[in-house]
């Protein structure tokens, strides 16, 4: 930028036939700066922001930049350089930064939301707790495996004292600890419970907090991005409230109590009835706050099991019945959460029959199932979901509105531009501005 008292200089000494280099060289600037003054084309005392020749190409990268958040700036630098664009790297990110030109991710703003406690903007407050309570013998015929335990749900209020009451609460009967069938669980006791509130706190469990990083695990954090909640770990210190530990002694009074021969359906019924009695002891909580459930996590479960003498799997408390020839064999039962129906393959990943799903702890036995065909199993692609992953990673070209923005800037840059004859050295000697033409606001020399 020339000041007023540097322009009237340069405007002497060219009338003198001093060239613009010399110019140049004797005001300490830039001869293409002293140019465009001597042309008249820039006004003294007002700088011209750098990002002044990106305006053109704005247009083009915001239509770029809304297809596809993520795409890296050295791609979009190269498309708009192709397209014309004379500035630099670091002038174009800079003016990406000033115009606001790159939209926020929805999905990737969900997650982390999720991920880092800050508040989701949906309603439905509380917090449920979620613990583990190991059985040290579970019934085989339940379909449930040697390593199973039991998660429990309890839902508090929104700023009520923990240690005052149990409020209402659910729980579901997990395989292990591994993620699909933790989520399969967390599902349940949701379901059983009406809703979710919006929060969820967990123990220090390998699943879903990672104790190195000291946040969610990336792949909890999707299952609590489709629930819409975020999740919170607990302290060493809290880890027994008296609401735990009053339930903690419920279930394992109920665990002491059952018979050998008791069916799954008959243990969740009696355990239905003393979640009744401490709600009623210690005050329910209201559930019309509970935000309402989506669909299942598309999650795939996997179980090992041996088929029984009688041709039997036992799965989740019902029993699916195979040929006779499978007796003894070992097999893998498939599920996904979001479909209604199973799948049992053999340990090299053949499909032996689909069967109907029925009802967790129903006690049926399902005969129907379609094994005319022994087929390898193909994992299909997730289910679409109210917050769909992101696709950070996928390549996206120019769609047809970026593509007819180009051909638009490109139409307008080949326009040939208006030239002053004479060339460098032969610039028209303009007139000299007075007080009167200085611009208002403008800085002075």
């Amino acid at each position: 930028m020339l000041s007023w008292k540097e322009y009237r200089e340069a405007v002497r000494l060219h009338r003198q036939g001093w060239s613009i280099i010399r110019i140049s060289r004797h005001l300490g600037r830039d001869r293409k700066t002293v140019r465009s003054y001597l042309r008249g084309e820039r006004t003294p005392g007002i700088r011209i922001s750098p990002q002044d020749g990106f305006l053109q190409f704005l247009p083009y990268c915001r239509q770029r930049l809304a297809e596809d958040p993520h795409l890296a700036a050295t791609v979009l630098f190269d498309e708009i350089v192709d397209l014309g664009y004379a500035g630099g790297y670091s002038t174009f990110t800079g003016a990406l930064r000033r115009h606001r030109a790159r939209p926020s991710c929805r999905q990737c703003q969900d997650l982390a939301a999720a991920a880092s406690g800050r508040p989701v903007p949906e309603p439905g407050g509380g917090t449920i707790e979620f613990d583990w309570l190991r059985l040290p013998e579970p019934r085989s015929a339940w379909g449930y495996g040697n390593r199973a335990g039991l998660l429990v749900g309890s839902l508090t209020e929104p700023g009520a004292d923990a240690g005052r009451g149990i409020g209402r609460w659910s729980v579901a009967l997990a395989e292990d600890q591994e993620l699909p069938h933790l989520v399969e669980a967390v599902d349940l006791v949701l379901r059983r419970l009406g809703g979710t509130a919006g929060s969820w706190r967990f123990g220090r469990m390998p699943t879903v907090w990672c104790p190195r990083a000291d946040r969610v695990t990336p792949e909890f954090r999707q299952v609590a991005g489709h629930y819409g909640v975020r999740v919170e770990c607990r302290l060493p210190a809290d880890q027994r409230s008296y609401t735990r530990r009053t339930l903690d002694e419920a279930l394992r009074s109920w665990w002491r109590g059952l018979p050998e021969d008791t069916t799954l359906r008959d243990a969740w019924d009696g355990l239905g009835r003393s979640a009744a009695r401490l709600d009623t002891r210690r005050g329910s909580t209201d559930t019309t706050a509970l935000r309402e459930l989506p669909a299942p996590y598309p999650v795939r479960v996997r179980a090992r099991r041996t088929v029984t003498a009688q041709g039997l799997v036992a799965f989740r408390g019902n029993f699916y019945a195979l040929p006779e020839h499978l007796v003894d064999a070992p097999v893998e039962v498939r599920r996904r959460l979001d479909q209604s129906h199973l799948s049992i393959a053999t340990p090299a990943g053949a499909v032996i029959a689909r069967c109907p799903l029925a009802p967790p702890g129903a006690g049926l036995t399902v005969v129907e199932h379609s094994s005319a065909i022994t087929v390898l199993e193909r994992h299909p692609a997730p289910a679409p979901t109210d917050a769909p992953l992101c696709r950070r990673h996928t390549p996206r070209p120019p769609s047809p509105q970026a593509l007819a923005e180009a051909d638009a800037l490109r139409a307008r840059l080949d326009a040939p531009p208006a030239r002053r004859p004479g060339g460098e050295r032969n610039v028209a000697t303009p007139r000299v501005p007075t007080q009167r033409d200085r611009p208002t606001g403008g800085a002075g020399s």
